[in-house]
C-alpha cells in the first residue's frame, strides 16, 4: 500500500505555509514534505506537525541562492564550507521535526567546466554528510534529474 505525502510547497497554496498542515490533514493526509522550511522556526513547525498528528517525510538541504537560480551545493567545489552549514541547519530542523529523509542537492554546473572536479566534491560531501546524518538516524536521498528539465 503506497503511503503518499501532500506536497506543502505545492499544494494549499490559498493559504499560508504554516496553514497548510491543517489543509494537508484535513484532507486524510498523514504526511507531508515541502521544499525549504528554514525561513519558519522549527519549533513551529514540529508543533503544527503535532498538532495534526503528521509525519514529516522530508525536506530539503538549503539550496544556496534560490531566488538566483542556485538549486544545491553538494557538488560544487569552493561551496563545502557552505554545504557543511546547510547540513548541520537541515540536521537541527530533522531532530525537532523527527524527519528521518533529507535531500541533498548536488547544484547546477557552470558550462565548459570539468565534471571530474565536481563529481570528487560531490561525493566527498555525501560521504561526510552520510556519516553526520547516520548519527542522527537520518537516511540522506539523491535525486537524479533530467539534463532537459534542469540544464546543469
Amino acid at each position: 500500500m503506497p503511503k503518499l505525502a501532500a506536497n506543502l510547497s505545492m499544494m494549499f497554496q490559498e493559504v499560508p505555509f504554516l496553514d497548510r498542515f491543517a489543509a494537508a490533514a484535513a484532507c486524510g493526509f498523514t504526511g507531508v514534505e515541502y521544499l525549504f522550511p528554514y525561513e519558519f522556526p522549527a519549533d513551529e513547525i514540529a508543533v503544527r506537525l503535532e498538532r495534526h498528528r503528521l509525519t514529516q517525510a522530508l525536506f530539503n538541504l538549503p539550496p544556496g541562492d534560490w531566488a538566483k537560480g542556485e538549486r544545491g551545493m553538494a557538488a560544487l567545489p569552493g561551496r563545502e564550507s557552505e554545504f557543511t552549514a546547510g547540513l548541520e541547519r537541515a540536521l537541527d530542523y530533522a531532530r525537532a521535526t523527527k524527519c528521518r529523509r533529507l535531500h541533498i542537492m548536488a547544484g547546477l554546473w557552470p558550462e565548459g567546466r570539468d565534471r571530474r572536479e565536481g563529481n570528487a566534491t560531490y561525493v566527498a560531501n555525501l560521504r561526510r554528510a552520510a556519516e553526520r546524518a547516520a548519527g542522527q538516524g537520518v537516511t540522506l536521498v539523491i535525486v537524479p534529474i533530467n539534463t532537459r528539465d534542469m540544464p546543469g
